[in-house]
């Protein structure tokens, strides 16, 4: 995945903050074959779960996933 608006490398000074826009960015925008961290996701659930734009999406990571 290709990010056009967002200077990764900058972001990347960031460590916790850069964690949590990549969750968003691979949860909203597709895995394009990567793999979600678990331990990061059950992490920062409580934070980035409001900003997940399909609720289908958010419900099946609450309900399959995070059990």
């Amino acid at each position: 995945m290709y990010n056009w608006s967002t200077d990764e490398k900058y972001l990347k000074k960031f460590p916790e903050e850069y964690k949590k826009w990549r969750l968003l960015q691979l949860i909203n925008y597709g895995l394009d074959g990567e793999k979600l961290n678990l331990m990061e996701l059950k992490k920062y659930w409580s934070e980035i779960s409001e900003e997940i734009v399909d609720e289908n999406i958010k419900y099946y990571i609450q309900k399959f996933i995070l059990k």
